[in-house]
């Protein structure tokens, strides 16, 4: 496995991660026995990046990771988030200081580690001052209890308020062939020497060719709902994945892995964090890190899609909002 160092003063890391969200939300109910086989044969494969966060579960996927990773913690790097709340059914965000240090105890607790490898803000809290949230995360890493601080889906103002209390190590936010939006946040990150994670480097399972209408998925997987599952964009969508797949097929390599290439061709700052339950769909990713795509297949797949999906990345009010 390549490796990559993620940030200019972050750890090096494997050029692919992982993504652990799928094993406790958002896409249906999983096997968690396998699920600490297939974490344990990430790291064979030399994976050592795993993500994870307060709100994959509420605790349950830290705990996961957690207990996947005991025979090896010291090998690789731990990230998670901070920021989410849910009452009532509703989701919430919430940035305060006491409620990120609440949040660390616990993740700390449930990683089972005395520190944090990479802590995220999981949202922008607009009601918490990102100076605050910056300096809460500089004082819990004096402390010892968090080793780098990170951003997820935030924008260029809000990037050069937090890294000036404390500089910022790695920005998380969706991209992929199918997600372009973020290429216009990426001069901010190399200007400031921060790394790059797309999250979703798959296109929620779309560029795997493993695609069924939004119907045909359990009715607690968010891709029932997701715009770019719906009429008029899934065809579209469709098509274009085959179009890729073709592309993929003449170069002998999956679809997977060409959106794969695609993504760690943008430049060595950027590290994708695919997720996947299955083993042979975990060595497919991997395998993706050994392959080098030229100046005309870039062009081939930008000329397929020249502005990503069709149909947003989320729905209405979940859409966030960069500043």
């Amino acid at each position: 496995m390549h490796k990559r160092k993620l940030g200019k003063n972050g750890p090096e890391i494997s050029a692919i991660g992982y993504g652990a969200m799928g094993f406790h939300d958002f896409y249906g109910a999983a096997d968690a026995k396998a699920g600490l086989d297939l974490i344990r044969r990430a790291y064979d494969l030399g994976i050592t990046f795993f993500d994870t966060a307060e709100l994959y579960g509420w605790g349950e996927n830290e705990k996961f990771i957690g207990e996947a990773v005991k025979g090896f913690r010291d090998d690789i790097v731990i990230a998670t988030k901070f920021g989410f709340t849910y009452e009532n059914g509703n989701y919430g965000l919430n940035s305060q200081p006491a409620h990120i240090r609440q949040v660390t105890e616990n993740s700390l607790r449930h990683l089972g580690v005395e520190q944090v490898d990479i802590l995220y803000q999981h949202r922008v809290d607009p009601n918490v001052p990102i100076e605050d949230v910056a300096g809460t995360v500089r004082d819990l890493i004096v402390e010892g209890k968090v080793k780098y601080f990170g951003l997820s889906e935030a924008g260029p103002q809000t990037i050069r308020k937090a890294h000036a209390v404390q500089p910022i190590t790695v920005l998380q936010t969706e991209y992929s062939v199918f997600e372009r939006d973020v290429e216009a946040v990426l001069p901010v990150t190399r200007e400031l020497g921060i790394g790059f994670v797309p999250y979703s480097p798959l296109g929620r399972g779309f560029l795997t060719g493993a695609v069924k209408p939004a119907a045909e998925y359990e009715e607690t997987d968010m891709r029932r709902f997701d715009p770019r599952w719906q009429p008029g964009n899934f065809e579209k969508n469709l098509d274009a994945v085959r179009q890729l797949t073709e592309m993929a097929k003449a170069r002998g390599v999956t679809v997977a892995q060409l959106a794969l290439a695609w993504l760690l061709a943008q430049g060595e700052d950027i590290v994708p964090i695919p997720g996947t339950r299955r083993i042979e769909r975990l060595e497919e990713n991997a395998g993706a890190a050994d392959i080098r795509l030229t100046a005309d297949d870039l062009d081939q797949i930008r000329r397929i899609l020249p502005e990503g999906a069709f149909g947003a990345r989320y729905i209405g009010d979940l859409m966030p909002t960069w500043v």
